[in-house]
């Protein structure tokens, strides 16, 4: 199988690739292991790493067993369903450019115990996650206006966290904040790296013969880059950010493959309502 070089992909960014593809919008339905098994061998995953992150994902509620006879399918959860969700608003609604900030951020500021390393770590995580970048130790930032509350409860640190909503004064020279702030050179390469790959791909014809390897591959790749970027404002990153150029080469590509995609999976998969749980 002809697959493209690039970054390694984990099974589950791919699970969930394949589940927002060709389960969410069709209804509370379940898919065959073995149908799963099969699909996911055109992206490369191996039928032992396939049952193993099945298994995972039953455990950690993303996913439901379902047997039917001696068949084994699974469906998803709420909670799947929620995640899958919003990637999918992050995959085709969202742009990677954002041309139309309003000049509005952020900010986050805590102060935790100094024994709290893992809070620290978890919260730092999360908030890089989401878009956010290190003005300074205990303070946060990103563009636009984010609700992060739930976050912070979540991780049960409402009593040490304050959030604002704040412009910035003129005399702030905002570019080299965010050059300051954030990896730029880090995220530009990912954004140029996958535009070389994907537009070489295209241009040689490779992996035409497979639209659902590809597109799961190309969708799980696209969004494993765009959630590490923080959509910074256009007007103050570097000229020809690449960013435009991959976005353009994602869309032509998951346009290119959606119908011959949809209609292999169709023929492949083996489906069941799911039952209320």
């Amino acid at each position: 199988m002809d697959l493209p070089e690039g970054p390694q992909l984990r099974p589950q960014s791919l699970m969930f690739a394949f589940f927002g593809g060709h389960v969410l919008e069709e209804g509370p339905l379940c898919v065959y292991s073995g149908s799963v098994i099969e699909v996911l061998a055109r992206a490369g995953v191996g039928e032992q790493a396939v049952r193993s992150t099945l298994t995972r994902m039953v455990n950690r509620g993303l996913l439901r067993r379902q047997r039917e006879g001696r068949r084994m399918y699974f469906g998803l959860t709420p909670q799947a369903t929620e995640i899958l969700w919003n990637g999918k608003k992050r995959l085709w609604d969202t742009g990677a450019v954002n041309d139309d900030w309003d000049g509005t951020w952020t900010l986050l500021g805590f102060s935790l115990p100094e024994s709290w390393q893992r809070q620290r770590h978890d919260l730092r995580s999360r908030l890089a996650w989401s878009g956010f970048g290190p003005l300074y130790s205990g303070l946060w930032i990103a563009p636009g206006v984010f609700d992060v509350s739930g976050l912070v409860s979540e991780l049960g640190l409402a009593a040490h966290v304050k959030i604002f909503h704040a412009t910035a004064d003129d005399a702030t020279d905002i570019g080299l904040m965010i050059r300051d702030t954030w990896d730029l050179d880090g995220v530009g390469t990912r954004y140029a790296d996958f535009d070389k790959r994907w537009t070489h791909r295209l241009g040689s014809g490779s992996g035409s013969g497979d639209p659902l390897g590809t597109r799961l591959r190309l969708t799980s790749e696209w969004l494993q880059i765009i959630r590490t970027d923080p959509r910074l404002p256009a007007r103050h990153l570097p000229a020809a950010w690449p960013a435009r150029s991959a976005h353009d080469t994602f869309h032509r590509i998951a346009e290119q493959t959606e119908e011959p995609a949809r209609r292999m999976a169709a023929r492949l998969l083996e489906i069941s309502p799911l039952r209320p749980s």
